[in-house]
């Protein structure tokens, strides 16, 4: 590789790595926010009457069947007009939640559909309630089931911040643009980015592996 590409990516990091605590913090806001939206999303899908579980199944529709970028896009340009104004930084978690959240909510399903109608039983013969049972029986069943592709998905969110640069917000990849128009060497930034994106999944894969076989039974 030519020694001027590799001084340039070389000489991107410093600004790259300022930018990379915004990234991470982008994934695990709309983690932690999508999370418990996507439950509820699936347990409306689940148990809810059919007006809501209609809605839910909507709102999920919507938001796998259209870009996540066109959602970025509706969430930061388009509430400002039914009088919502939202700060890059807002509009881009807002966005990243509302779609982490439906994407989220099928593998909880999955999850809970996975877990044997037998067990569900057996709580309500020692007395526990609907609730009960969820919390205590299903639940965290459901999310030794789903671990693996909650993991995946936290992966990808890392992935999808990028797009938030689109609207102005100076993570990752806007950094490495920002750069780019200072230098005018775009291999060099965009591979300096490339190989910090590439660290920071391997480094959430090699924790969910540990995870996962910390929670597998004789694991």
């Amino acid at each position: 590789m030519d020694n001027a590409i590799l001084r340039s990516a070389w000489e991107a990091l410093p600004t790259l790595l300022a930018a990379t605590p915004l990234t991470l913090g982008f994934a695990l806001a709309a983690m932690v926010l999508g999370l418990p939206l996507g439950l509820t999303v699936a347990l409306l899908r689940l148990f809810a009457p059919p007006p809501l579980r209609q809605v839910a199944a909507l709102y999920v529709s919507f938001i796998r069947g259209t870009p996540l970028l066109v959602q970025i896009f509706v969430v930061y340009y388009g509430l400002p007009s039914l009088g919502l104004t939202l700060t890059p930084i807002q509009g881009g978690v807002l966005a990243l939640t509302l779609n982490t959240a439906a994407y989220l909510s099928e593998t909880i399903r999955a999850a809970i559909q996975s877990v044997a109608v037998g067990q569900r039983e057996a709580a309500y013969s020692l007395g526990l309630s609907r609730a009960q049972t969820m919390t205590l029986v299903i639940l965290p069943q459901a999310a030794r089931v789903a671990l693996p592709s909650l993991g995946n998905s936290l992966i990808g969110l890392v992935k999808d911040t990028s797009l938030v640069s689109v609207i102005t917000v100076v993570e990752l990849l806007r950094s490495a643009q920002l750069v780019i128009a200072r230098t005018f060497e775009p291999f060099g930034p965009y591979l300096a980015a490339a190989l910090i994106y590439w660290a920071i999944s391997s480094l959430l894969e090699l924790v969910q592996r540990r995870l996962e076989k910390r929670l597998t039974p004789g694991g």
